[in-house]
C-alpha cells in the first residue's frame, strides 16, 4: 500500500503543466550529473518528439522527464 506522501507524488508526476513549471520543476530536481534544460532545448525536445505532445504545448514528469534527460546527453555531446 502506497503511503499519502507516494500517492501526491505520483499525482504530481502525471499532472500536465505549462513549459515554464515543467522546466522549474526538472531542473530543481536532476542529478547533479545531468545536463539543465532551458525554454529552448524544451521546445527543440518538442519539435523533435511531436508524438509526445498530444495534450498540445503541456508537459507532464511522468511522461517526458526519462525521454528528455536521455535526449539532453545526447543533444549536448553533439552541440
Amino acid at each position: 500500500m502506497k503511503s499519502k506522501r507516494e500517492k501526491e507524488e505520483l499525482e504530481l508526476s502525471q499532472m500536465q503543466m505549462p513549459i515554464s513549471a515543467f522546466l522549474e520543476s526538472y531542473n530543481k530536481n536532476i542529478p547533479a550529473a545531468f545536463p539543465c534544460a532551458s525554454v529552448a532545448t524544451l521546445k527543440k525536445f518538442q519539435a523533435v518528439h511531436p508524438a509526445l505532445f498530444k495534450n498540445g504545448d503541456m508537459w507532464s514528469i511522468a511522461q517526458h522527464r526519462k525521454k528528455l534527460m536521455d535526449w539532453l546527453s545526447g543533444y549536448r555531446s553533439v552541440s
